[in-house]
């Protein structure tokens, strides 16, 4: 309910506003602010850089409705980097490609790339495979990059296994070349002199 004293934007000290339990609340700045969701109006503490006027019970359903919405202060877009470097991707109860969502509501991004380009879900025994065309395996540059088909193919785990396989014996015969090129180059030294 609007209190026809005072405007929205006003700043007033706490013993102007009757806030008056303690000294410090009484000398404090507080301001006159609208919830945007519901049109509550309250004071709330002064602060230069207003983080939200959202009251707490519109943040509460914000909260309770998925704990990820535009209307929580601390939402930042339902994209989120997890652990390993992989980003996942929040997805809405009511998205088409929701099955794939964890109990959170959160899908691999690069699980999502593929199944919307494929136009299906994916099932849980089919992996996306990084191909490491750009970036070095194993880096988080090349786990965050999602180019669908340039560097994520679509496999299953025993193909996916023999490709990680592949993939291991290459990297270690590469090694070992270098390492024998190096000891051929010192041998080749050793002969000259």
């Amino acid at each position: 309910m609007p209190n026809p004293k005072f405007e929205v934007g006003d700043v007033k000290r706490g013993r102007e506003i009757g806030k008056v339990r303690t000294c410090k609340e009484r000398s404090r700045k507080y301001i006159y602010v609208k919830c945007p969701t519901c049109g509550v109006e309250r004071w709330i503490l002064f602060r230069p850089q207003l983080i939200t006027q959202i009251c707490t019970a519109c943040s509460g359903k914000a909260s309770a409705s998925g704990r990820t919405s535009s209307l929580c202060p601390a939402w930042k877009g339902g994209r989120v980097i997890i652990t390993g470097g992989y980003i996942a991707v929040y997805l809405q109860s009511d998205d088409f490609f929701y099955s794939m969502a964890d109990k959170r509501g959160y899908v691999l991004e690069h699980r999502l790339v593929v199944a919307k380009a494929l136009g299906r879900c994916l099932h849980s025994w089919e992996i996306v495979h990084h191909k490491h065309m750009r970036y070095p395996a194993g880096s988080v540059e090349d786990k965050q990059d999602n180019r669908y088909p340039q560097n994520l193919q679509l496999v299953s785990d025993d193909r996916h296994k023999q490709i990680t396989l592949l993939e291991n014996r290459i990297k270690h015969l590469e090694q070992r070349m270098t390492l024998l090129e190096a000891e051929n180059l010192i041998l080749k030294e050793g002969q000259k002199v």
